[in-house]
């Protein structure tokens, strides 16, 4: 296995060195990215739920553009939830606008208590194109 590298988006939001962890991490061909949250640049929780969706999905999509990815590059995707069944048909809709069109990435939901005064969090797997 070859050397991982860490990639971090441009517009970089505090939690990373609050806490000490890598936007995602190259190896080989795949980026694996941790789980991003809907976070203002001061990394503190957007508090109106759809829009903290939203800046979940534009904050992994800048962490994908870092490493030369896009979202039809990603395999396979895990959500957080805190409240699932009332967060379901928001969530749905950012993400049938982000995933429109067949083939989708697999998708494994997992209802949580508790995710640092999150409410929504998504970590995914992207193969990285041959020209990135």
């Amino acid at each position: 296995m070859g050397q991982r590298q860490a990639v971090f988006p441009a517009d970089r939001h505090a939690l990373y060195e609050a806490h000490g962890y890598s936007a995602a991490i190259r190896s080989g061909d795949l980026l694996f990215v941790s789980g991003q949250v809907g976070s203002r640049e001061d990394g503190t929780p957007e508090p109106d739920f759809r829009r903290q969706v939203e800046r979940a999905f534009d904050n992994l999509g800048a962490t994908l553009h870092a490493a030369g990815c896009t979202f039809d590059d990603i395999v396979d995707v895990t959500t957080f939830h805190t409240d699932p069944e009332n967060q379901f048909e928001t969530i749905m809709t950012v993400k049938n606008r982000i995933f429109s069109e067949k083939p989708y990435p697999n998708w494994t939901a997992i209802g949580v208590n508790w995710l640092a005064g999150f409410d929504f969090e998504i970590k995914v797997i992207a193969h990285i194109p041959a020209e990135a």
